[in-house]
């Protein structure tokens, strides 16, 4: 898919998914009168089309995402869920160590001297 192909295509997704339901009506009216249908042929043909573009704006939208997040991988980036779930796991590791730790430490009892 060309550029000029892609920015029509994401234009007129735009367009579907901003028009309202008071402009669907407009445009339904507008077109029964000068295209010779009547408003409910019209009406359905316009729902019709914004069902398309939506989906159409919808296979966009995830299409470019998955193009983004393979150029993201090929350039050694992570997203931020992928580094706020490895923050996580390394901040449970080192909860861990610490308590490994603490567990290894020698029990002294009160009167024991420590040796130097």
């Amino acid at each position: 898919m060309d550029f000029s192909a892609l920015r029509e295509l994401a234009l007129a997704a735009i367009g579907a998914v901003s028009l309202t339901a008071e402009r669907a009506d407009a445009l339904a009216d507008a077109l029964a009168e000068r295209g010779g249908l009547r408003r409910q042929e019209a009406a359905g043909v316009i729902e019709e089309l914004t069902g398309r573009w939506r989906g159409e704006a919808t296979r966009l939208g995830e299409w470019a995402g998955e193009n983004l997040q393979g150029r993201l991988r090929d350039l050694g980036l992570v997203t931020r869920e992928e580094y706020e779930e490895l923050e996580l796991r390394v901040a449970q590791l080192e909860h861990r160590l610490r308590l490994l730790e603490r567990a290894a430490e020698p029990v002294r009892s009160p009167g024991a001297r420590v040796q130097h």
